[in-house]
C-alpha cells in the first residue's frame, strides 16, 4: 500500500482523474445550462406563437361571438387561451382554461403589456402572455399559457444522464489515465532497471534512449554523459591511485633498501653517515611527493586563498633565472631570458613563480648537458606572455595532451635523460646550492611538475600550453592577463603553496 501511494503512476493517474472529474463537471453545467436556456426560449417563442395563432385563426359565430379551434382536450397541443374584453370582460376561454385557472390571470390582462411572466400554481407552473390585439375589428386583450412541466422532465432526464454519465466517465478516464501513465513511465522504469544494474566495475553501461528528441530521452541522455563523466573520474582514480602507489613504493623501498643493506655490517661513522643521508634523500623525496599531492587536493576543493598582484613578468623571469641557474651551470647549459617591452601581468606571483620554477627545473632536466633554455618574455594583445624553451628530445604530438596529467611522464627519451621513474632524486630535486629540500614546485621525477604548474596558471586566469612539439625541443607558452583591468591585493579562495 504504501508503495502504491508512492508510485509516480498512480499519482498520475488521480491528477488525471481529478481533472477530468472538474473538466467533465463544467461540461455538464455548461451543457445544462445551455439546454435550460435553449428549452426555455423554446417555450416563450411557441406562447408568442399561440398569441399570434389567437389573434389570427378566431372565428366569428352568427350570434356574434367568437370562437377558435381547441383541438382534442386531452391534447399536448390544446391552448390555454382567455380573451377579455378592454373594459375587463371576459368573452372567451378554453377548457384547458378552464380545468387550469391561473389566480393572477385577471390582473395580468389589466396590464396587458406583452410580457411574459411565470406564475406558479398548485398543479404546475404557467408562462402566461397577455397582449392587446384587435380581433374582427374589435380591440381586446388576448391571454395565452403555457405551463413547463415538459421543460422541466426534459431537463430533469438531462440531469439524470449526466449524473449518471460522469461517473462512467470518470472511471473509464481513471482506467485510460492509468494505462497512459504506465506506458509513459514505462522508459523510466527500463532506465531505473538498468541504473540499478550499473555499478563501479560497469560504469561502461548506459540507460536505454527509446526517443532521443523527447523529455524522457533528453534526460537519459544526460544520465548517460553523467555516467559517461564517473566512468571517465573513476579510470582517473583508479589511474591515480596506481600511480601514487607506485611512487609512494619506489622511495619506501629505497629506504627499506639502504637500511638492510647498512646493517649487515658493522662500518665506520662516515659510510653510516652516508647511508643515513641517502635515506633522508628518501625521505625528503617522498615527503615533497606527498606535499604536491596535498597541493592538488587543496586546489580542487578551493581551502585555500590566492591573491591578485600585479606582475612585473620580465623581473619574475630574472629572478626564476637567478635561483635555478646554478642547475644549468652543473649541466654545463646556457640559460638565456630575453625581455620584449615591460610586460605586466595579473596574478598571484607566488604561484606563478613556483610554476615558472617547475617549467624551468624541467626544460633543465630534459634537456642534455650543454643544451639552451631560453626564456622569453613580451606583451601580447590579451596580457603577457612569457615562453621556456629548451632544446631536449621534444615531445611527441599524439601526447602533448596529456603530459599535463599527473603521474605522467612523455616516454622513456625524457625519462632516460632526467633518471628513471621513481629513482632517489638527485643534485636537481634537492638544489644543495640553494640550500634546503627542494622547491615545492619542482618535478622531481615523479610527474606532478606540469600538472601543478597548469593549475597555478590557470588560478591566476591565465593559460598554459604546449607550443612546440616538432621533436627538436618543447616551448611552454604561459599566457597571464592584462594587469590594467585588475586590483592589486585582490584576495580569492584558492589553494596555497
Amino acid at each position: 500500500m504504501s508503495r502504491w501511494q508512492r508510485s509516480l503512476r498512480v499519482s498520475l493517474t488521480l491528477w488525471y482523474v481529478g481533472a477530468m472529474v472538474v473538466v467533465l463537471a463544467v461540461y455538464a453545467g455548461a451543457v445544462f445550462t445551455f439546454v435550460s436556456a435553449n428549452l426555455s426560449r423554446a417555450l416563450d417563442d411557441r406562447l408568442r406563437g399561440d398569441f399570434q395563432w389567437a389573434a389570427e385563426m378566431a372565428e366569428q359565430r352568427p350570434d356574434g361571438t367568437l370562437s377558435w379551434f381547441e383541438g382534442h382536450d386531452n391534447s399536448i397541443e390544446s391552448p390555454w387561451l382567455q380573451v377579455w374584453t378592454e373594459s375587463g370582460q371576459r368573452l372567451y376561454r378554453t377548457g384547458v382554461a378552464e380545468r387550469n385557472p391561473i389566480p393572477e390571470a385577471d390582473s395580468l390582462a389589466t396590464r396587458a403589456d406583452q410580457r411574459i411572466v411565470s406564475v406558479t400554481t398548485p398543479a404546475a407552473t404557467f408562462r402566461v402572455l397577455s397582449g392587446r390585439s384587435r380581433i374582427v375589428g374589435k380591440p381586446v386583450v388576448i391571454q395565452v399559457a403555457r405551463t413547463d412541466v415538459l421543460m422541466r422532465q426534459e431537463l430533469r432526464d438531462l440531469m439524470l444522464m449526466l449524473v449518471l454519465g460522469i461517473p462512467f466517465g470518470v472511471v473509464a478516464a481513471g482506467l485510460g489515465g492509468y494505462s497512459l501513465a504506465r506506458r509513459a513511465l514505462a522508459p523510466v522504469e527500463r532506465m531505473a532497471e538498468r541504473a540499478r544494474s550499473i555499478t563501479a566495475e560497469r560504469l561502461s553501461d548506459r540507460l536505454p534512449i527509446d526517443n532521443p528528441n523527447d523529455e524522457l530521452g533528453r534526460l537519459a541522455s544526460v544520465f548517460n554523459e553523467t555516467l559517461g563523466r564517473l566512468e571517465s573520474s573513476f579510470e582517473q582514480m583508479r589511474q591515480f591511485t596506481a600511480d601514487v602507489s607506485h611512487e609512494l613504493r619506489t622511495p619506501l623501498t629505497a629506504i627499506r633498501s639502504v637500511g638492510e643493506v647498512g646493517l649487515r655490517e658493522r662500518r665506520d661513522e662516515r659510510s653510516y653517515r652516508a647511508i643515513i643521508g641517502s635515506m633522508l634523500e628518501e625521505v625528503d623525496h617522498l615527503a615533497s611527493l606527498v606535499d604536491r599531492l596535498l597541493v592538488l587536493s587543496r586546489a580542487e576543493t578551493g581551502q585555500a586563498r590566492l591573491s591578485v598582484d600585479v606582475i612585473d613578468v620580465g623581473g619574475l623571469a630574472e629572478e626564476v633565472g637567478a635561483h635555478l641557474g646554478v642547475l644549468a651551470e652543473e649541466k654545463r647549459q646556457s640559460l638565456t631570458i630575453e625581455r620584449v617591452g615591460t610586460p605586466r601581468g595579473s596574478g598571484d606571483r607566488f604561484a606563478l613563480r613556483q610554476a615558472l620554477i617547475n617549467l624551468v627545473d624541467n626544460a633543465i632536466k630534459y634537456t642534455p648537458a650543454g643544451g639552451e633554455i631560453h626564456i622569453r618574455v613580451s606583451e601580447s594583445p590579451s596580457g603577457a606572455t612569457l615562453d621556456v624553451s629548451d632544446t631536449g628530445p621534444g615531445i611527441p604530438a599524439e601526447l602533448s595532451t596529456r603530459i599535463f596529467d599527473r603521474f605522467y611522464r612523455a616516454g622513456r627519451s625524457r625519462s632516460e635523460i632526467g633518471g628513471s621513474p621513481g629513482a632517489a632524486p638527485g643534485p636537481q630535486a634537492r638544489h644543495p646550492r640553494l640550500g634546503g629540500p627542494p622547491a615545492l614546485g619542482c618535478l622531481g621525477g615523479v610527474g606532478l611538475g606540469l600538472s601543478i604548474a597548469k593549475w597555478a596558471v590557470e588560478v591566476s586566469g591565465g593559460q598554459l600550453t604546449l607550443v612546440s612539439t616538432n621533436g627538436t625541443g618543447s616551448t611552454f607558452r604561459i599566457t597571464l592577463p592584462r594587469a590594467a583591468g585588475t586590483r592589486p591585493q585582490e584576495s580569492r579562495q584558492l589553494a596555497p603553496f
